[in-house]
Parts: C-alpha cells; structure tokens; sequence
C-alpha cells in the first residue's frame, strides 16, 4: 500500500491534532497517523487546560484558528480564573474537563474535514530521499509519501516509563512507545534527548471523604476559552463541577524521602 500527501502529521497528541487541521484548513491533502483513534489530544495527568501561561497560550491558538479552546468549553466541568487576587496581568483561565468527551469531541472535528485522513497505525521509519524525509512506513508495511512531515510523537517518541526501579518502554502504562525514529534522526545528526514528565496517582473519588476537604467552586459568571460566540459546557447548563483542596504536611514529606533511594528521579535511574 502506498498513497501520496502533501503533509503527514505523526502523532494525535495536542500538537498532533492543531498541525494536521490547521494544514488541512490551508488546503493541503493531509494524512494524521495515530496509534489509537479514542485517544486523540489524550488528558494523560490532568484533566485541565490552561493555568499561568498555557491558559495564554490556548488563547492564541483559539484566535490563530486552532481548535483547543472550542474543545475546551465543550468539555468544561469548570471554569475558575485564576490569581484574580492579583493584578489583571496576572489573571489566567483554567477549565477542568472531562476527559473522555475531550478526546471525542477531538475526534468528531477530524473526522469531519474533507482534506484530512487519518490513518490508525504505528510510524516505524522515515522515509528518504537525498536526504530529505518525503514519507514514513509503518509498522503494517504500508508506505505514506509527502512533501513535507510534522513529527509531534512527543513523549512517545523512544518513551520509557519508569516506576520506582522498573524501567520498561512505554508512552503511557498500556500503550506501545514510538521506537525507531529517534535512532533515524540521530543518524543523521540531529540531537535528541527525553523531557521527564511526572505523573501523579489517579485517585477514584468515591474512595475520599470529601466532607473534610475545602471546595473550590467555579467562577459564579464562569467565562471560555475560545472568543467565538459559542456558549461553552458550563455556561449552557448553568452547573459546574466542585474541585478539593487537599495539603501535605511534614508527615507525609517524611514518608517521601524515606523513599528517594528507589525514587526514579533522586536515585539516578532516569537517563537516556
């Protein structure tokens, strides 16, 4: 099997899914190759999008034409902006989705242009000529040519995972890590290297008496993401989701370091 495009987006991560629609608005023919079709722009650690920094950057996005912001309130459990105790420089909005709907709605924007293909596999190599990329293979032999190739693998790209002293190749626990690329770029002189992402327990509700805890309520006139005219999810229903406050103390610090001789990151073990 081989097809020609004129540009290939690796990865349906959140960068993923912003290139190949923003190529495909443009009018280019665009294939988007992705492991697993459920998960496109997967909220792997927290299920909220904006804060200081990257609630400016959403909105950027939203106002170049991209699509995180409208997915954003689509998806909003709750809407808070945030440091409004300080000056508005300092104000940044953050939502609180469900992460389920998040990648769903994601997959409903793609799969509704004209010009965008998607294509559910694993990139195994490049392709060459003269030296420049004009394709990939994947790992069921099949051949995509292109003219030009956005590679957004992200920390799949020769992922490990690694817990405690284990050390294991993976992107997320369950999920195949994207193995060969890597090696293909250094080849030819490109430097690499692995951002470290921590990822923290994933706690069921019904397992923590909340009635202890401080609520954090939503904004009373909660506001979106996007500056289309668009009603987001909360705004439509008029109810948002509580958050909870919980604190550490010196106690639970203590129980941290007595563990940092099998900690992944204090005991050297994360490396190449």
């Amino acid at each position: 099997m081989e097809s020609r495009y004129d540009i290939i987006v690796v990865g349906g991560g959140h960068a993923g899914c912003e290139a190949a629609m923003a190529a495909a608005n443009l009018g280019s023919s665009v294939l988007l190759i992705t492991m697993d079709m459920r998960g496109y722009a997967r909220m792997s650690c927290n299920p909220a999008v904006g804060g200081i920094a990257k609630g400016q950057i959403v909105k950027e996005i939203d106002a170049l034409g991209g699509y995180t912001g409208l997915v954003t309130d689509a998806t909003t459990l709750q809407f808070r902006m945030l440091n409004k105790s300080k000056g508005p420089a300092m104000w940044s909005p953050r939502a609180q989705c469900d992460k389920i709907q998040f990648s769903l709605e994601w997959r409903k924007i793609l799969e509704s242009h004209c010009k965008l293909d998607i294509y559910e596999d694993l990139a195994i190599s490049f392709l060459f000529e003269n030296s420049k990329i004009c394709g990939v293979r994947t790992n069921t032999g099949a051949i995509f040519k292109c003219q030009a190739l956005i590679l957004t693998a992200g920390t799949f790209l020769g992922g490990k995972i690694f817990i405690g002293r284990t050390v294991f190749a993976g992107g997320r626990i369950g999920e195949k890590p994207s193995l060969g690329l890597t090696e293909q770029l250094v080849e030819r002189g490109i430097t690499t290297g692995r951002m470290k992402t921590g990822t923290p327990p994933r706690i069921d509700i019904s397992s923590i008496d909340t009635s202890v805890l401080p609520v954090q309520l939503g904004d009373d006139d909660p506001d979106r993401f996007s500056f289309l005219p668009i009603p987001s999810a909360v705004q439509k229903e008029g109810k948002q989701m509580n958050c909870y406050i919980l604190h550490t103390n010196t106690e639970v610090h203590d129980i941290l370091r007595s563990g940092f001789d099998d900690s992944p990151l204090f005991a050297g073990i994360i490396q190449g």
